[in-house]
């Protein structure tokens, strides 16, 4: 169980800092948008400054509800329950681990949740 927590830990801190870049990110996009004018829907250069605050809202709600799935899977992991399906309580492979360190279900139960 050290591996896992230590690959859980990797990955917490590889979300951190993603969402530390994407903070700075939203905040340059609201600072810029101070500066600039107010009528950005006409903008011929791309895409709005709305809809780019949009973006990196939703890119840091994704981040962080991958990190409170992450401290749920260390909390399995302290638990002992860590690499069980939730589903059928069958061991999860390594390989969907590896790809998936937070994952509460092997790949027969996802599966069939879709």
């Amino acid at each position: 169980m050290d591996a896992a927590r230590r690959r859980l830990a990797e990955e917490r801190r590889l979300a951190l800092d993603r969402l530390a870049s994407l903070t700075g990110d939203h905040e340059a996009v609201v600072a810029a948008s101070r500066d600039t004018n107010a009528d950005d829907e006409h903008d011929p250069e791309g895409h709005t400054i709305a809809f780019e605050r949009s973006q990196i809202g939703a890119l840091i709600a994704h981040v962080r509800r991958h990190l409170d799935e992450l401290d749920a899977a260390t909390g399995r992991v302290d638990a002992g329950t860590y690499g069980r399906c939730e589903g059928c309580g069958r061991p999860i492979g390594d390989a969907r681990l590896e790809a998936l360190p937070a994952t509460r279900t092997c790949i027969t139960c996802a599966s069939r949740r879709r």
